[in-house]
Protein backbone atom coordinates (compact mmCIF):
# COMPACT_ATOMS: atom_id res chain seq x y z
CA UNK A 1 0.00 0.00 0.00
CA UNK A 2 1.37 3.71 -0.82
CA UNK A 3 2.28 5.83 2.12
CA UNK A 4 0.03 8.37 2.91
CA UNK A 5 0.14 12.04 2.10
CA UNK A 6 1.77 14.39 4.59
CA UNK A 7 -1.28 16.59 6.17
CA UNK A 8 -2.27 19.47 5.00
CA UNK A 9 -4.97 22.52 4.75
CA UNK A 10 -8.44 21.23 3.37
CA UNK A 11 -11.97 19.61 4.17
CA UNK A 12 -12.77 17.02 5.70
CA UNK A 13 -16.31 15.15 6.10
CA UNK A 14 -16.78 13.40 9.77
CA UNK A 15 -19.21 10.78 10.14
CA UNK A 16 -19.28 9.60 13.28
CA UNK A 17 -17.91 10.38 16.82
CA UNK A 18 -16.34 13.62 15.42
CA UNK A 19 -20.09 14.76 14.12
CA UNK A 20 -21.42 17.87 16.48
CA UNK A 21 -23.28 16.45 19.67
CA UNK A 22 -19.86 13.38 19.41
CA UNK A 23 -18.01 12.11 21.97
CA UNK A 24 -14.77 13.53 19.48
CA UNK A 25 -17.00 16.79 18.50
CA UNK A 26 -14.26 18.40 16.15
CA UNK A 27 -15.56 21.46 17.41
CA UNK A 28 -13.52 20.76 20.45
CA UNK A 29 -10.12 20.31 18.67
CA UNK A 30 -7.61 23.33 18.00
CA UNK A 31 -7.17 25.12 16.16
CA UNK A 32 -10.76 25.45 15.49
CA UNK A 33 -12.37 23.99 12.25
CA UNK A 34 -14.91 26.14 10.39
CA UNK A 35 -18.45 24.21 9.68
CA UNK A 36 -19.58 24.48 5.99
CA UNK A 37 -22.15 22.25 5.80
CA UNK A 38 -23.97 18.71 6.04
CA UNK A 39 -23.67 16.23 3.22
CA UNK A 40 -23.80 12.23 2.56
CA UNK A 41 -22.03 10.46 0.82
CA UNK A 42 -21.54 6.88 -0.63
CA UNK A 43 -21.05 3.86 1.18
CA UNK A 44 -21.76 1.62 4.33
CA UNK A 45 -21.44 2.24 7.58
CA UNK A 46 -20.38 -0.47 10.51
CA UNK A 47 -20.78 0.10 13.83
CA UNK A 48 -17.25 -0.87 16.00
CA UNK A 49 -17.84 -0.71 19.17
CA UNK A 50 -17.24 3.44 20.53
CA UNK A 51 -17.25 4.58 16.77
CA UNK A 52 -18.04 3.43 13.75
CA UNK A 53 -16.18 2.67 10.26
CA UNK A 54 -16.96 3.32 6.82
CA UNK A 55 -16.23 2.02 3.83
CA UNK A 56 -16.39 3.69 0.38
CA UNK A 57 -18.15 0.93 -1.32
CA UNK A 58 -22.06 -0.01 -2.05
CA UNK A 59 -24.92 2.46 -2.71
CA UNK A 60 -25.77 3.50 0.83
CA UNK A 61 -25.64 6.67 2.29
CA UNK A 62 -23.57 7.49 4.88
CA UNK A 63 -24.69 11.21 6.71
CA UNK A 64 -22.26 13.52 7.91
CA UNK A 65 -20.84 17.28 7.89
CA UNK A 66 -18.00 18.96 6.68
CA UNK A 67 -15.48 21.53 8.01
CA UNK A 68 -12.57 23.22 6.69
CA UNK A 69 -9.78 22.67 8.88
CA UNK A 70 -6.11 23.41 8.88
CA UNK A 71 -2.51 21.13 8.80
CA UNK A 72 -2.50 20.92 12.47
CA UNK A 73 -6.27 20.00 12.96
CA UNK A 74 -5.60 16.94 10.21
CA UNK A 75 -2.49 15.72 11.96
CA UNK A 76 -4.81 15.61 15.22
CA UNK A 77 -7.32 13.60 13.42
CA UNK A 78 -4.70 11.22 12.03
CA UNK A 79 -3.47 10.44 15.34
CA UNK A 80 -7.14 9.93 16.04
CA UNK A 81 -8.16 7.65 13.59
CA UNK A 82 -4.94 5.70 13.94
CA UNK A 83 -3.55 6.64 10.31
CA UNK A 84 -0.18 5.06 9.81
CA UNK A 85 2.21 6.34 6.75
CA UNK A 86 2.72 3.04 5.70
CA UNK A 87 -1.14 2.37 5.49
CA UNK A 88 -1.38 -0.19 8.01
CA UNK A 89 -3.62 1.61 10.29
CA UNK A 90 -7.26 0.90 11.41
CA UNK A 91 -8.07 3.84 8.83
CA UNK A 92 -6.99 5.25 5.69
CA UNK A 93 -7.24 8.76 4.48
CA UNK A 94 -9.48 9.22 0.83
CA UNK A 95 -10.22 11.95 -0.60
CA UNK A 96 -14.01 12.64 -2.33
CA UNK A 97 -15.84 15.62 -4.19
CA UNK A 98 -18.49 15.59 -1.89
CA UNK A 99 -21.63 17.62 -2.37
CA UNK A 100 -22.25 19.66 0.62
CA UNK A 101 -25.59 21.75 1.83
CA UNK A 102 -24.46 24.90 2.85
CA UNK A 103 -27.32 27.76 4.31
CA UNK A 104 -26.85 29.80 0.99
CA UNK A 105 -26.56 26.84 -1.58
CA UNK A 106 -25.27 23.28 -2.39
CA UNK A 107 -21.71 22.86 -3.48
CA UNK A 108 -18.84 20.89 -4.25
CA UNK A 109 -16.02 19.97 -2.19
CA UNK A 110 -12.99 18.06 -2.05
CA UNK A 111 -12.57 16.37 0.96
CA UNK A 112 -10.87 14.36 3.47
CA UNK A 113 -12.79 10.81 4.17
CA UNK A 114 -11.47 8.49 6.41
CA UNK A 115 -12.03 5.04 5.78
CA UNK A 116 -12.43 1.69 7.50
CA UNK A 117 -9.53 -0.84 6.62
CA UNK A 118 -11.57 -3.90 6.27
CA UNK A 119 -9.99 -5.72 8.24
CA UNK A 120 -11.34 -4.08 11.15
CA UNK A 121 -15.42 -4.55 10.36
CA UNK A 122 -15.25 -8.61 9.58
CA UNK A 123 -18.51 -9.76 11.56
CA UNK A 124 -19.60 -5.93 12.74
CA UNK A 125 -22.86 -4.67 12.38
CA UNK A 126 -23.74 -2.81 9.82
CA UNK A 127 -25.51 0.78 10.47
CA UNK A 128 -28.59 0.63 7.63
CA UNK A 129 -29.33 4.18 8.60
CA UNK A 130 -26.15 5.69 7.65
CA UNK A 131 -26.25 7.60 10.73
CA UNK A 132 -24.16 7.47 13.44
CA UNK A 133 -26.16 9.91 15.51
CA UNK A 134 -29.42 7.04 15.02
CA UNK A 135 -27.50 4.07 15.79
CA UNK A 136 -28.18 0.72 14.17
Amino acid sequence: MMPQAPARAGHVFVYGTLRRGGSNDINRYEPAPTFVGTAAISGRMFHLGAYPGVRLVGTGLVVGEVYRIDAELERQLDLLEGIEEDGSGEYVKRWLDVEVKTVAAAITQRCLVYEIDPAHIADRAEIESGDWLLGI
